[in-house]
């Protein structure tokens, strides 16, 4: 985990977040392999972008479909994901598949179906 830590750490500056200064980097595991995001911003608020659908946009097109796990690290943190990120998450992961939430203290961590108990599946 704290391999991981390291890494997400090392990542958070390459964040665009000039409008929230709520810097986010994200690092999804799916089958064997880790792809990152960091949340980049925008002036128009809804057109930014979270951290953790820009590592899932990532691990897709590397071709993968299937997440294990997601870590999430912010300075102000722990954070859980938001709950957009929550159901993208979801389709690609399950309720089964871990959110680990780190911040410069530690980290928590729980299942997707804890954080979106009633999440939309088709």
């Amino acid at each position: 985990m704290e391999k991981v830590r390291e890494i997400l750490k090392a990542h958070v500056g390459r964040a665009y977040a000039p409008y929230s200064g709520f810097p986010v980097v994200a690092l999804v595991e799916a089958e064997g392999e880790v792809f990152l995001g960091v949340n980049v911003e925008n002036a128009s608020f809804p057109l930014s972008q979270c951290a953790e659908r820009n590592a899932v946009a990532a691990m897709v097109l590397a071709g993968k479909r299937r997440l294990e796990r997601v870590h999430i690290y912010s300075p102000r943190g722990p954070i859980p994901p938001c709950g957009g990120c929550r159901q993208v998450l979801l389709e690609f992961g399950g309720p089964e598949a871990e959110v680990v939430m780190h911040g410069p203290e530690g980290y928590e961590v729980r299942s997707l179906g804890e954080l979106l108990p009633l999440g939309f599946k088709l």
